[in-house]
């Protein structure tokens, strides 16, 4: 996905009655003046009721890390009962919040008793122990950040109770919010984060009015990082070692900033700003499941680069609450293909485990380093404890809030619905009358969704439908009777007098598409679901934990992966095979997918496991030559599986560049480079390795490659200028490219000023290996100087700006061919004016 455009039987219900609804009024407490009109707004937690396979995955949850979450996790620091969160002398920071935002949300949408109970133990504590200055949670805790996810479990409490304890706590706290934040403002966390804040002080604007909640407002925006300035310009890597704008997770929940700040801000950028930073986010760090890779920052758009459960489940969250805002269907579209591929992926079948970072070319999920800038060594295996605490406690809100946005209350007295599944919605309509939809459908499984309407008299009010983009053909039928003017991509509004047992039947047929990726792959799409190689596995259980059924565990191949699409100019859907079976109670469970592709391949014997021995290879660039058989293989849902293959190759006669290929980054953007490491980015008009948090561009070193080049005898050359200690340069005849300093075949000329050298090596068995070194003791940081290397057979030149003799040359005869590309060894530089000429 390269942009932001990505992106059965009929039912009858009884009426319920406005008693059984979470909200008891008929009136929803829609944007006040002068808050610009026509959001819409969630409905009453508990409204939604998630059924078939989707109330599978929530009973799932229930029973899995969930609803075993504080035995899993029974620390001081944790959950424990000795947590500050409840009085204790922990140090519980974002955990509670995150764990008790999911957990009430979890708990009120199964209405079920033992989860409930759980979830008010830690809400009825902080609402009874706020301080007479405002300020709630652990008095020694002096940071906003983790008191913001705690205000969204309360609005979730709030609005499934009832409770008149929680408006006029959250009001009292804003008031202690405004008088400090001049003295105490928004930093790290908070200052990245603080769209959340303003959410949730609108949402108690609109119910009390209080005029002190937009000055608020207005002073949270102005505090905050400026994302709107930062997503429609692409500035992610601007702020020097400052790692908060380009960290993923902060990114993904900043995505809602623009959307909520529009609410009450004049200038037209933030109505178009998220929108802008995804297509940004996406071209330069773009994954297939509909999201930008971060391990922890921005990594690229690598097949083996990947996601964190955290910024799966605010990536999502911030196109909920942006849905609301901003009407175009386009977010529900891209909101459904993360929901659909991305989340289930980093679950466990059973929902017991996790992984903390998700690739889309996945071939082990086991204990192992992989050159991530923040790496863990258990950072990819199933385990309720895999890589970092954060994802462990954040995860749990990821299907129950797809839940609760899936339909939605307009300001016209209608209801819209933003996402499809199996679920019932109870809502209020026109001047109050009560309103049920069962929707049956077994979507994104299949093509056709059922809503059957229920009410207690003729009522008239607009039905809004998210129609997809995705879908070439769709159809919307009233009573079995065709509707006019419904086309892809838009919202589509039915408004007329409806009756009881009124049915609206959709028809979003899907149809097999391709998406270019990395290095010219592609991945196969139908409808919102992407599809991955299915692949045998063998799964080890390495460790057993005290919690009854909770392991870690590890996932590798038990089948050949290393396969290419041998695809054909005829149509897609005569080169694919849809075979649907019967639908199971977990559809995510990759050996009974209700939805299977056939597909024709070959396997490709040179693509292997990378030097650690617990990745793939990057995907080679296509097409792949492959003198293999033709095989049948077998694709199901990325998200059935926890090893996969979705970035495919394609078979057939090697394509690249090999007379001459320049790139000066002009409009600070390029295409066919692939990162490997490092932090590299386009700024003025020029590609930058940048600093990270230790000054320097990282411990492995990093690469930037041109992987759609293939030169042998050439003259390569480019302005390079060291900005930090350590070297920068030119790499060539390069082959195996991998994240790690030495994680490739073929040569590096670099210069480092401050030890006054220009060194040529080359990498060989995953080792450096140094050829000729010359010093030069006018070298300068911060000074460009052009390094050209002349290549010709076993011969090697290399010169300094606008000098005819070498200084540098040398003979090797290892690598004869491959890429070419920049790399920096602890350094920061910036590198432009690339040329390569075929000799």
């Amino acid at each position: 996905m390269r942009s932001y455009k990505l992106l059965t039987p009929i039912l009858t219900g009884l009426l319920l009655s406005a008693n059984s609804f979470a909200q008891t009024t008929s009136k929803y407490n829609f944007n006040r003046a002068p808050l610009k009109p026509g959001a819409y707004v969630q409905l009453p937690l508990g409204s939604i009721k998630a059924k078939g396979w989707l109330l599978k995955q929530l009973e799932l949850q229930k029973e899995g890390f969930t609803g075993h979450a504080e035995e899993l996790y029974p620390g001081n620091n944790d959950l424990g009962s000795n947590s500050d969160w409840l009085g204790g002398t922990g140090n519980g920071w974002e955990k509670v919040p995150y764990y008790v935002k999911g957990l009430t949300a979890l708990a009120y949408t199964l209405n079920d008793t033992e989860l409930k109970a759980k979830a008010s133990k830690w809400i009825t504590y902080t609402l009874e122990h706020q301080q007479e200055n405002g300020l709630f949670g652990p008095p020694k805790m002096k940071d906003w950040w983790p008191r913001m996810p705690f205000m969204y479990a309360a609005q979730s409490y709030y609005e499934a109770t009832n409770d008149a304890r929680v408006v006029p706590f959250l009001s009292k706290y804003f008031k202690y919010e405004l008088a400090n934040l001049d003295t105490d403002p928004l930093s790290s966390w908070g200052r990245s984060r603080a769209g959340d804040n303003i959410e949730l002080v609108l949402w108690v604007y609109n119910k009390t009015g209080e005029s002190f909640l937009l000055e608020l407002a207005n002073k949270l925006k102005t505090q905050a990082y400026q994302w709107q300035d930062i997503f429609s310009q692409n500035l992610f890597h601007y702020y020097g070692n400052d790692y908060q704008p380009r960290h993923m997770v902060n990114v993904a929940q900043a995505l809602k900033f623009p959307a909520v700040v529009a609410q009450f801000a004049a200038e037209p950028v933030y109505a178009t700003a998220m929108q802008k930073g995804i297509a940004h986010m996406m071209h330069d760090n773009g994954q297939p499941e509909g999201l930008a890779a971060g391990t922890e920052h921005m990594s690229g758009n690598s097949s083996v680069e990947g996601v964190e459960t955290c910024t799966v489940v605010e990536w999502m969250q911030s196109l909920e609450t942006a849905s609301r805002n901003i009407h175009d269907a386009n977010i529900g579209d891209h909101l459904e293909r993360v929901a659909f591929n991305a989340l289930p992926a980093q679950y466990s079948r059973d929902l017991k485990n996790h992984s903390y970072y998700t690739l889309p070319n996945q071939i082990k999920a086991a204990n192992g380093q992989h050159g991530f800038y923040q790496d863990y060594g258990n950072g990819l295996l199933l385990s309720p404890y895999s890589g970092f605490p954060c994802c462990r406690y954040n995860l749990h809100m990821g299907w129950p809030y797809f839940v609760k946005n899936s339909a939605l209350a307009t300001p016209e007295g209608g209801v819209a619905i933003n996402t499809y599944g199996p679920m019932e919605i109870s809502a209020f309509v026109a001047k109050g009358t009560a309103l049920k939809i069962t929707e049956s459908t077994n979507y994104p499984f299949e093509e056709h969704i059922y809503l059957s309407l229920s009410l207690p008299a003729a009522t008239t009010f607009p039905l809004v439908l998210r129609i997809p983009a995705w879908c070439a053909s769709p159809k919307v039928l009233v009573n079995g009777k065709p509707v006019a003017g419904v086309k892809p991509g838009q919202l589509y509004t039915i408004n007329r007098k409806w009756s009881s047992a009124d049915k609206v039947t959709l028809n979003f047929p899907m149809q097999i598409k391709i998406e270019k990726q990395v290095n010219n792959a592609v991945s196969i799409v139908r409808g919102p679901l992407v599809y991955s190689l299915k692949i045998k596995q063998t799964a080890t259980t390495i460790k057993e934990h005290k919690v009854a059924g909770f392991v870690d565990t590890e996932i590798v191949p038990a089948s050949a992966w290393n396969y290419g699409l041998t695809l054909n100019n005829t149509l897609l859907a005569n080169q694919f095979v849809v075979v649907k079976s019967a639908m199971p109670a977990n559809p995510f469970e990759g050996q009974q997918s209700p939805v299977t592709l056939k597909a024709k391949a070959k396997q490709i014997p040179a693509w292997t496991l990378d030097y650690r021995q617990t990745s793939a290879f990057e995907v080679p660039h296509s097409p792949v030559a492959s003198t293999q058989k033709t095989e049948d293989i077998e694709l199901v849902p990325f998200g059935s599986q926890n090893i996969r293959l979705s970035i495919f190759p394609t078979i057939g006669s090697p394509k690249y560049i090999t007379d001459r290929f320049t790139e000066d980054f002009t409009n600070n953007t390029s295409e066919g480079w692939v990162i490997y490491g490092g932090r590299w980015f386009y700024k003025d008009d020029a590609v930058n390795c940048g600093e990270l948090e230790n000054k320097s561009s990282g411990t492995y070193g990093s690469k930037i490659v041109a992987t759609n080049t293939k030169f042998d005898d050439f003259t390569f050359a480019a302005d390079i200028t060291t900005t930090g200690a350590g070297d920068a340069g030119l790499i060539f005849r390069v082959s195996d490219a991998a994240i790690g300093a030495d994680a490739y075949k073929g040569y590096y000329v670099g210069i480092n000023p401050t030890n006054k050298t220009l060194e040529f090596g080359k990498s060989s068995d995953n080792k450096w290996m140094p050829i000729a070194s010359v010093t030069r003791t006018l070298f300068k940081l911060d000074q460009t100087y052009r390094i050209k290397v002349k290549a010709k057979g076993t011969r090697f030149e290399v010169y300094i700006d606008n000098e005819t003799t070498p200084a540098i040359a040398a003979s090797d005869g290892e690598y004869k061919s491959g890429n070419v590309g920049l790399r920096t060894y602890r350094a920061m530089a910036k590198i432009d004016k690339v040329e390569v000429i075929k000799l």
